[in-house]
């Protein structure tokens, strides 16, 4: 399993390529996305994440409020684990700037976890 933006150049050893971000990354058509599956449920609420802004301040705050917010969403949770274990390479996309203090890099963690 892999972590990219969205934004990068798609590259056939992406694999599957999921967008794990709850709004569409601005300025990114579908077709140039190349996204096999955008999986909403297991980003971060509206709400958690405009208060964390990509603020590395709050990065282990908002960590803990999001991993609280993925363990009520075992469906979606439960989904994408099957899918990563059923693919060969897997890529998770996001769109924020921050390459190290966003939703990807904590979902990434998240199910490392879970192993």
């Amino acid at each position: 399993m892999k972590i990219k933006r969205v934004y990068e150049k798609f590259d056939k050893d992406d694999g599957y390529r999921i967008l794990v971000d709850r709004l569409w990354p601005r300025g990114v058509s579908k077709e140039k996305a190349k996204i096999d599956l955008w999986l909403k449920e297991v980003a971060p609420s509206n709400e958690l994440r405009k208060w964390f802004s990509h603020d590395p301040f709050k990065w282990l705050d908002f960590k803990k409020k999001y991993f609280k917010e993925l363990d009520s969403e075992k469906g979606a949770v439960v989904n994408l684990k099957k899918i990563v274990v059923g693919k060969k390479d897997v890529t998770l996309l996001f769109s924020a700037k921050d390459v190290r203090y966003n939703n990807a890099v904590a979902l990434f963690d998240y199910l490392n976890a879970l192993d």
